[in-house]
């Protein structure tokens, strides 16, 4: 697989992510769960040191799912704008007949 088709499938990517991104149902959920996972991490009893360790797991994994979305939207970004990079030098090549 060529470089530029390592670019294509990142920028391809990147729509995909923003549209999740953009999805009112999973950003609703997002919030959602980070609520709940918060507030019954605050009503943990003194002696529930796990739960209260499991729940901040949660909290979290929910926010690295969040930042690796947002990941994959920003290198689909630089990939997108690679691929013009590349498509203007080619036509520079090409009318100065370089190619």
């Amino acid at each position: 697989m060529s470089d530029e088709d390592k670019l294509a499938i990142a920028q391809g990517r990147a729509a995909q992510a923003r549209d999740l991104l953009d999805n009112e149902i999973l950003t609703d959920a997002f919030k959602t769960l980070e609520e709940s996972y918060t507030a019954a991490w605050r009503n943990t009893h003194v002696d529930e040191a796990q739960a209260r360790e499991k729940l901040f797991l949660a909290v979290n994994i929910v926010g690295k799912v969040r930042d690796h979305l947002v990941a994959v939207l920003n290198n689909g970004k630089l990939a997108a704008a690679e691929l013009k990079l590349i498509a203007e030098t080619a036509e520079r090549k090409r009318r100065f007949g370089i190619i």
